[in-house]
């Protein structure tokens, strides 16, 4: 997967940086959005396969999901945040996430996954519970594509995360910042702006069909 080069290319001169992120531009891993081939309003039904990871979750830079509204690349700040992102990433490679849906969305704001169970009380660590909070003051909630650990308050992280819509600076140092969007922000934009219900429950599934690790 040759997307290692640019997700760990600091380039200040990115148009898809705003004033609000600048602050955080020198940890946050800068890229240019393209766009997929897949639609961005029509999702995709195909189911996912599993297969065997080859990579080493503790050390993996970087996880895609592919879910039915397209292709989701992140990048992970393994080395500020280790712990927080060996369990994404060993969530991701053991398919805990695969057939996963995003549970809850709120336009502007974030879209959230990771419970499978699917209600939003559900999830569990690799740890075997909930652990601790991580956080490093490089990593700050200044952008939209921010990845973070969704809890129920202090110290209380499973395997629930989000990705932000928008700056949400009223989220430092209460969630753990621990990935970036590099690429397929118009997916993440697409499944912003499904139309939800009750609860910000999607009325049609978003699903994450399959997690990988690289």
């Amino acid at each position: 997967m040759n997307k290692l080069k640019k997700i760990f290319k600091h380039d200040h001169s990115d148009k898809g940086t705003t004033a609000s992120s600048s602050a955080a531009s020198s940890s946050q891993p800068a890229s240019t959005l393209t766009q997929s081939n897949y639609s961005s309003t029509q999702p995709t039904t195909q189911s996912s396969t599993t297969t065997p990871s080859t990579v080493d979750p503790a050390s993996a830079s970087g996880v895609l999901l592919t879910t039915n509204y397209g292709p989701i690349t992140i990048a992970l700040y393994k080395d500020q945040v280790p712990k927080t992102t060996r369990n994404f990433a060993t969530l991701c490679a053991t398919h805990k996430y695969d057939n996963v849906i995003f549970h809850r969305i709120i336009p502007g704001f974030m879209i959230q996954g990771g419970d499978p169970t699917g209600t939003g009380t559900g999830g569990k660590s690799i740890y075997g519970g909930k652990f601790e909070d991580e956080f490093d003051s490089s990593l700050v909630h200044s952008a939209k594509g921010v990845l973070s650990m969704a809890n129920s308050g202090p110290n209380t992280n499973g395997s629930q995360f989000f990705i932000t819509l928008g700056p949400t600076p009223h989220l430092n140092r209460k969630h753990t910042v621990f990935g970036q969007v590099v690429d397929g922000m118009e997916v993440v934009d697409a499944i912003g702006s499904v139309k939800t219900g009750e609860q910000d429950r999607p009325v049609k599934d978003v699903v994450i069909l399959k997690a990988e690790v690289f």
